[in-house]
């Protein structure tokens, strides 16, 4: 189980941070994936773009090859036994661990007006979205270990507490170790809302593709043979790695090693690259935009599938609670 929040146009680091593997899951597991709409709410609370937002994330997930015939691709809000579960975990959750979390820290220092209880207890909700289909594996990115973490002890609280009812979620990916995609100056990951010039979209079209690639960080080139790479050359090296073959990631790296490296060149090659791995994506999004009608039946059939595995947890959740009355 996993989802991603409807609030701006994905990235390169949704794909290869969560995307790639939910396609991979979805012909191995059960899965379950969401359009984040009640966590979008917490910074996000004009909500005349939501609509909008929510067919572009789940149009890019369909692109991007997420099958609604195999994994049921739902909205959030339309499991109602999510908010249930939720109002129970945030008696097992304390004040103190959650203001620890370092996203609850980075949303304060970016929106200080509009720190709201639902930002606090994200990590909660988070929970619960993953709790609810008692899911074992969550294809994250790097950035969500802490929650998962906390997601763990959640139910570990919950499991001692009223008896064994939930597994506990661990991340997963099909390579050796989750993924971070950095942005193109260097300065973190990219992201849906901040430093929109080094975060490369899959709705960006290819000149603004190949003006952002140009624009990522280089400097003179390395002055010795087989020296370390600076972590902004890292960076993009890193990329290239993601997008290109091996024989052009091996070229450029006896380039450096060599000393002979051309960042113009290289920046060039990644340029290309980028646009032949995104324009299919985006392509197949916009199409996939304009059927309506095939968006509403992607969400019904995933909302059928999603509530009838939170009622059978509910079920074990208020017998084990003690809230079965008659």
């Amino acid at each position: 189980m996993s989802g991603i929040r409807p609030t701006g146009f994905l990235h390169l680091g949704n794909y290869f941070g969560a995307i790639r593997n939910y396609v991979r899951m979805q012909e191995e597991f059960d899965c379950y994936y969401m359009v984040a709409d009640l966590h979008s709410l917490t910074t996000h609370p004009d909500t005349r773009e939501l609509r909008t937002n929510v067919h572009r994330v789940l149009s890019e997930n369909i692109a991007c090859g997420l099958d609604p015939e195999k994994a049921a691709l739902y909205c959030q809000s339309h499991v109602r036994e999510t908010s249930e579960l939720y109002l129970y975990l945030n008696m097992l959750a304390y004040k103190g661990e959650l203001e620890k979390t370092v996203t609850f820290k980075d949303k304060v220092r970016q929106n200080p007006e509009n720190v709201n209880a639902g930002l606090l207890t994200y990590p909660v909700l988070q929970t619960a979205d993953i709790i609810i289909h008692r899911a074992q594996y969550v294809p994250v990115g790097k950035d969500q270990e802490q929650h998962l973490e906390m997601a763990r002890n959640f139910v570990n609280r919950f499991n001692h507490r009223y008896g064994n009812v939930f597994p506990e979620p661990h991340a997963f990916n099909f390579n050796s170790e989750l993924i971070k995609v950095p942005s193109l100056d260097g300065s973190g990951k990219m992201s849906k809302s901040e430093n929109q010039m080094s975060t490369l979209y899959l709705a960006d079209g290819d000149e603004v593709i190949r003006k952002k690639v140009m624009k990522a960080k280089t400097d003179n080139g390395p002055t010795e043979q087989n020296s370390p790479k600076p972590d902004y050359i890292e960076n993009v090296f890193s990329l290239l790695k993601l997008v290109s073959d091996k024989p052009v990631i091996d070229h450029f790296e006896m380039a450096y090693n060599t000393c002979n490296i051309r960042y113009g060149e290289m920046k060039n090659q990644l340029a290309e690259d980028m646009v032949r791995f995104i324009a299919p994506i985006r392509e197949k999004t916009n199409h996939i935009l304009h059927d309506e009608a095939y968006l509403r039946r992607v969400m019904e059939q995933g909302a059928e599938k999603a509530n009838q595995s939170a009622a059978a947890t509910m079920q074990l959740v208020r017998q084990a609670i003690g809230l079965n009355y008659y």
